[in-house]
């Protein structure tokens, strides 16, 4: 069987449509509706400000990421956003619940990816 390559006008071409859909480069149009309207530029900024990853790492090791997907535990876009809420109620954060959602937009962005349901 022969193997298509790859083409840069293919490339250009899925760029061309993913522009035309009016998304940002690097997003998926299926996002979970918990997170449709999460404000990413603030998620990315309280992950930073909170220092959520040197937590991850001193309660993991390694680099922190082992936290993400713990066998079973979170595997649904709400339990995603229960478990910041979680995450600011026992380290006193204090975050308002747009914040919570928006740090969990990040991290379903970043490490979850949380098919969006099928209407």
């Amino acid at each position: 069987m022969k193997r298509l390559k790859a083409s840069p006008f293919l490339a250009a071409a899925a760029l061309l449509l993913v522009v035309s859909a009016g998304l940002p480069l690097g997003v998926s149009a299926q996002v979970p509706e918990i997170f449709k309207d999460a404000d990413i530029p603030l998620g990315e900024k309280l992950l930073k400000e909170h220092a959520c990853s040197a937590c991850h790492i001193r309660k993991v090791g390694g680099d922190g990421s082992a936290i993400y997907r713990p066998a079973g535990r979170i595997n649904t876009p709400g339990a995603l956003r229960g478990m910041v809420d979680l995450c600011s109620t026992e380290l006193n954060l204090g975050m308002f619940p747009e914040e919570v959602t928006a740090v969990a937009a990040v991290l379903q962005r970043d490490h979850y990816r949380f098919p969006a349901p099928r209407k």
